[in-house]
């Protein structure tokens, strides 16, 4: 068995950027780009394998035909997909559905709950997270009136916050913001508002019905604003039916022994897994029953799994 590294697939978006390709030092002729799909088996964007036998796979290619790399005893599609998002400007006013609501509406296999690390972001920043409405009826009569200062939440933010967003949480990234996501295999967004912007000469498309069928009502900041578990330098974010997620600083090394499959990502630092190099921007799979790992040098990790 190998670790399996990934080049990510680079998405050009309105409210786009150049930090990704100049923090992470990926690829792109975009001045535009406002995610990097990091570990993705998502038709919409793929992460291709760049290292060992299974050089120039997609992961979804990866996932369908070595099924024992993962598990075995997994079924469906791939179960997340993890993201660099860089807000040049405030992302549309959105929330997502459940799995459900995403089987029997859109025919997807999947809703999409998913979860913020603030990488960074610029003094005073805030994201929009939660609302005010009692109930639906409530949160249409704010929408119909327009009424978006009465009905959002703004929460300020600094670097290192974590939020976890559950399906039927109405929520927007806000400028300035660069972010570490985690989410579901899923790209399914209804679109509550998007302050008129025009795209190629019009206005994106709204999901007003759809968003007031799947918003969560009232709003729930419990299960949102998430308090950490910190063990020296291991500090634990969530662990849910959806995905666990465990930042290690490493300062003097690092052996881990995996049972199930993992993604890492290097978010900060450099230095080296099992004698390969890496540093900020890598991501890779530790496949099932790989082992043990060794990681040297000083860098920040994300452990994320299913």
């Amino acid at each position: 068995m190998e670790l399996i590294f990934l080049k990510p697939y680079m998405k050009e978006v309105v409210w786009g950027g150049t930090r990704i390709q100049k923090e992470y030092g990926y690829m792109s002729n975009s001045d535009h780009i406002g995610e990097a799909w990091l570990v993705s088996a998502n038709e919409n964007g793929l992460s291709k394998v760049i290292n060992g036998k299974y050089k120039g796979l997609s992961l979804k290619e990866l996932w369908d035909k070595h099924r024992e790399i993962f598990g075995e005893e997994l079924k469906g599609v791939f179960p997340l997909l993890i993201k660099y998002i860089d807000a040049k400007d405030n992302l549309s006013i959105q929330v997502h559905p459940n799995d459900d609501y995403a089987r029997v509406v859109e025919q997807q296999p999947n809703g999409k709950a998913e979860s913020w690390y603030i990488l960074d972001c610029d003094k005073d920043s805030d994201i929009l997270i939660g609302h005010n409405a009692k109930n639906k009826e409530e949160f249409k009569k704010y929408i119909d009136n327009k009424e978006w200062d009465k009905l959002l939440r703004i929460k300020k933010i600094k670097k290192g916050d974590f939020f976890n967003i559950p399906a039927g949480t109405v929520h927007a990234i806000r400028k300035g913001t660069l972010i570490l996501e985690t989410q579901q295999n899923s790209d399914i967004t209804y679109r509550l508002y998007d302050y008129d912007r025009l795209q190629n000469g019009k206005k994106r498309e709204l999901h007003i019905k759809k968003s007031i069928d799947v918003v969560t009502c009232p709003y729930d900041k419990s299960k949102v604003e998430i308090k950490p578990i910190v063990k020296g330098d291991k500090i634990e974010y969530i662990n849910n039916e959806k995905f666990s997620i465990t930042k290690y600083i490493v300062k003097n090394g690092l052996n881990i022994e995996f049972e199930k499959f993992y993604i890492i990502c290097v978010i900060e630092g450099k230095g080296s897994v099992n004698d390969i190099e890496i540093a900020k921007g890598t991501n890779f799979i530790v496949p099932k029953s790989f082992g043990r790992i060794k990681i040297k040098g000083e860098m920040e990790l994300m452990l994320i799994h299913n």
